[in-house]
């Protein structure tokens, strides 16, 4: 199965939602409520990108929820309390153009993102991506 696909000329309007849903991902979903209701089917390039951005921003709030409870929960060790104060404040002191060392990565690979949608092919996350092909297999 390859990774990069490229699709048969996706619409501009295609592209525009599918960068849209990897910016705000509630737009995505809310595209595909809108389809449904209307008993239109996505194109593949759409689908894949949509489900990708929701499934990703999905996964993060997980991630980040999580690890918010951990260092709750960590802080409360009189010796990890400094260590756990100290790591969140360096992770999210902006240095690199105002912005922290977390949001600079996740508007790097947004970028990426975004790169694979103007070229007009899928841009390759390991383990979501496989994720994603594998629940929309034979629809895209």
């Amino acid at each position: 199965m390859p990774y990069h696909r490229n699709y048969n000329n996706p619409s501009l309007f295609e592209k525009l939602v599918a960068v849209l849903s990897y910016m705000f991902p509630l737009i995505g979903f809310v595209f595909i409520i809108i389809a449904a209701l209307m008993k239109k089917d996505l194109r593949p390039f759409l689908k894949y990108h949509i489900f990708q951005s929701i499934f990703i921003a999905f996964a993060l709030w997980l991630v980040f929820t999580g690890l918010t409870y951990l260092f709750n929960l960590l802080s409360y060790i009189p010796v990890l309390k400094n260590v756990i104060g100290m790591i969140t404040f360096f992770m999210n002191t902006p240095i690199i153009l105002g912005f922290s060392i977390i949001t600079f990565v996740y508007c790097l690979f947004i970028i990426y993102l975004i790169i694979g949608v103007l070229r007009g092919s899928d841009s390759y996350v390991p383990w979501v991506s496989d994720i994603i092909k594998t629940n929309l297999r034979g629809q895209i």
